[in-house]
């Protein structure tokens, strides 16, 4: 069953974005998508400083940054930082759709938050937007950001829906070549197959927000209708899964993907990691912007930050 305050957000968001419909172009999704999330977001915390960049890539296109700093931890030595990649189905989404969170994390938290503007598709097909989000992340580990972040500070990977991809696969890869630095990594409500794992993908093919048919339509505009697909993006296709940062991921109820969090959770715990899986009972896709009315999404909000607060000073063991 829906959370009473849940379906009272989905009601009002549904006036606002009817959902994604594969009848309109990229363009006219992103613009009403992007109407939605204005509508849905509240004015920057007043703790909250934001300063926005460019990251230039080896192959020469720019990257928008944008990054989110509580005042009142400016200038303590131990602060961390995060890297957030939105959702969107890699075709929707930029720094203002996501502010909501991002904003969020940074003031209750106190680390920065560097939000990432990757290519979208499908003008920028996979693997653009990984191609993207590694280069800012081992930028960022290298200390090449055009922010002043101390050199050295634990650095974590998060991300929602199309984002928690990104984010599983940045950090894969990187275990996978041995490079260490990412002390924690945050999945909500990811999208971490091609196919989404049953029973969800059968229970809730219907479920409000995202459908199955959506997932389906945003796969094919990022990947393409015929396979291979790039490996390294796909992170339920991966072979080994130990070696990972302390893992948080977070499943919910009503949503074709919720057996991705708990598969991939449960593939890292089976490998001998450290993985943590919370599914948000009466919740949707996309709840996170319910976050001042929802009961259910606090709590899930509240879990992200617990996780990242606690994983801001620790090294993480992965390549080592």
């Amino acid at each position: 069953m829906v959370e009473a305050e849940m379906a009272a957000f989905i009601e009002r968001a549904a006036a606002i974005y009817p959902g994604h419909s594969t009848s309109l172009t990229p363009a006219e999704q992103r613009r009403i998508y992007d109407e939605y999330a204005a509508a849905v977001t509240p004015a920057l915390p007043d703790e909250v400083a934001t300063q926005n960049a460019e990251f230039r890539t080896g192959a020469g296109h720019s990257i928008a940054l944008r990054l989110y700093r509580n005042r009142a931890t400016r200038h303590e030595a131990a602060r961390g930082a995060v890297l957030y990649f939105h959702g969107g189905g890699f075709v929707l989404g930029s720094l203002d759709s996501h502010q909501l969170v991002t904003a969020r994390l940074a003031a209750d938290t106190g680390l920065d938050v560097i939000a990432v503007d990757y290519r979208l598709a499908p003008e920028h097909p996979a693997p653009a937007a990984h191609d993207d989000c590694m280069e800012v992340t081992r930028a960022a580990l290298a200390g090449r950001l055009p922010f002043d972040l101390r050199a050295g500070a634990p650095l974590q990977l998060a991300g929602d829906s199309a984002g928690a991809t990104l984010a599983a696969s940045v950090a894969m890869r990187l275990r996978d070549e041995a490079v260490q630095g990412i002390s924690g990594l945050v999945l909500v409500y990811p999208m971490l197959g091609t196919e989404p794992q049953s029973p969800a993908r059968e229970s809730e093919a219907h479920a409000p927000m995202l459908t199955l048919t959506d997932v389906h339509a945003f796969r094919d505009l990022y990947w393409g209708t015929h396979p291979p697909y790039p490996a390294w993006t796909i992170p339920l296709d991966a072979t080994r899964y130990d070696r990972l940062p302390p893992t948080l991921a977070i499943g919910v109820e009503h949503d074709p993907l919720r057996d991705d969090a708990r598969v991939f959770a449960e593939r890292i715990s089976a490998a001998g990691g450290e993985a943590k899986l919370l599914i948000g009972a009466g919740l949707v896709h996309g709840c996170w912007r319910a976050i001042e009315s929802s009961p259910g999404v606090q709590k899930l909000h509240e879990e992200v930050c617990r996780f990242l607060s606690t994983h801001a000073t620790q090294a993480s063991p992965a390549g080592r």
